[in-house]
């Protein structure tokens, strides 16, 4: 049991921490920049001009960007673990990240005049995979880490059949689309940015106010039950608000995975399991990792740019085995 005076130092360390290394990935690139010439050229007038448009075209929009999204992720996956009291359900392993990709790549590559359709063919996407999922998981006892994971695997599946197919059909128009696929926050600009945030707060604001919600839910269905709550309304409510995250987020950069996963554990570690706590450190930590993440695979093998994706699936696939073979679920 973490103390409250504990939780709240932890939170603000991390958001110190976050605010610092926001300013020190805007610096880094092909032109350096030090971080004096940055913060005169975000707060000043008097920043060299040289260094306006690399900080306000192309690096800002891109980290707040990757800190919007990986929030976004981060308490998808909050949320989805308290509604299946599974702390292994994330919006990869759930295939509600693989059903928001292959309706985003319907519109990207059969419909490409309907591109303005992208973040409502993903939360369709999302809640469709998320519902099948819920359906082959269920039993009489409830969803288990063992039936959620196959179901999330057999859905993952099936979109990664669809997508395999819209990739041959549609070859012509692919190399549009790679990029997105794998995850890339390369190339996009304040366009990205101004769809996505909208859309954001609007589920951040939710989030708050599903905090109470989410710390019922995770006692159990009997608690919630005896304190007098409808516990198939919450897992509904609960389960469309971490979809909608998730695919807003896959419908701006495509497809990142582990961020889900990885991050409420971490945040559990630190700040204990209530979602008052839990949730912001789940936020900020999502934030900085794929911060992290998107920094170093445009800096650690520049001049190439790896996709964020491709590094959380390095970074996360020999963490969720390693949670396999701890059985910490």
């Amino acid at each position: 049991m973490v103390s409250t005076a504990k939780s709240r130092a932890i939170i603000i360390i991390t958001l110190c921490c976050l605010l610092l290394f926001a300013v020190i990935a805007i610096g880094l690139g092909s032109v350096r920049i030090a971080v004096p010439d940055i913060l005169s050229t975000l707060f000043t007038t008097s920043g060299e001009a040289k260094y306006h448009t690399i900080i306000f075209d192309i690096r800002l929009p891109r980290v707040l960007l990757a800190l919007i999204i990986g929030a976004n992720i981060a308490i998808s996956g909050a949320l989805l673990q308290a509604v299946m009291g599974n702390p292994l359900a994330d919006p990869g392993l759930t295939g509600v990240t693989a059903g928001a990709a292959a309706c985003v790549l319907v519109i990207m590559l059969v419909y490409p005049e309907y591109t303005y359709l992208v973040p409502i063919a993903a939360f369709i996407g999302g809640v469709i995979a998320a519902f099948i999922v819920y359906l082959l998981a269920w039993r009489r006892t409830g969803i288990t880490p063992i039936t959620i994971i196959l179901s999330g695997v057999a859905v993952n599946a099936l979109c990664g059949g669809i997508v395999g197919f819209l990739s041959i059909i549609y070859s012509d128009r692919l190399p549009s689309a790679v990029q997105w696929l794998n995850g890339s926050l390369a190339a996009k600009g304040n366009g990205a940015l101004l769809m996505i945030y909208p859309y954001a707060l609007v589920g951040w604001i939710l989030s708050i106010f599903a905090i109470r919600k989410a710390n019922i839910i995770r006692l159990g269905d009997q608690v919630a039950i005896n304190l007098g709550e409808n516990v198939t309304r919450i897992r509904i409510v609960l389960s469309l608000l971490a979809v909608f995250l998730a695919a807003i987020s896959v419908a701006a950069i495509g497809m990142i995975g582990f961020v889900g996963l990885i991050v409420p554990h971490m945040a559990r570690i630190l700040v204990g399991s209530d979602y008052k706590y839990m949730l912001p450190m789940s936020m900020l930590l999502g934030a900085l990792v794929l911060l992290l993440a998107d920094t170093g695979g445009r800096t650690l093998f520049a001049p190439l740019d790896i996709p964020a994706g491709i590094l959380m699936a390095v970074i996360g696939g020999p963490y969720f085995l390693y949670l396999m073979r701890r059985r910490a679920f």
